[in-house]
């Protein structure tokens, strides 16, 4: 697990991984709070997005799965997710722009921002 934890609005913290966790360790994590795993690959605009929240040590919400193929309409995976988790869109276009997860493109920009 990395230990570069991402703060958030919302009071929420993002904590980029170099390695998917699996349904065991997030369901255990979840024992001190809600968990959200999340996952976005885009390129030119299209993309998947996966999602799946843990709480009190079981599965909550998902998996939930878009692929690049599927059309996008309505709320989308992550938004789902953020939802669960009390995110607020306010003003925003959506949960996801609301807690500013567009900032960063690559894993590893998030890692160097937390720096």
């Amino acid at each position: 697990m990395s230990d570069q934890v991402v703060p958030l609005p919302q009071d929420l913290v993002l904590l980029p991984l170099s390695a998917v966790p699996g349904p065991r360790q997030l369901a255990e994590w979840s024992l001190r709070g809600p968990v959200a795993f999340v996952d976005a690959e885009f390129f030119g605009g299209t993309g998947s997005q996966r999602a799946q929240v843990w709480d009190q040590g079981r599965s909550v919400l998902g998996p939930l799965v878009r692929e690049e193929d599927d059309p996008m309409p309505g709320v989308t995976p992550i938004s789902q997710a953020l939802r669960r988790l009390g995110v607020v869109k306010g003003e925003h276009h959506d949960e996801f722009d609301a807690v500013g997860l567009g900032r960063h493109r690559d894993t590893e920009d998030w890692v160097t921002s937390a720096e």
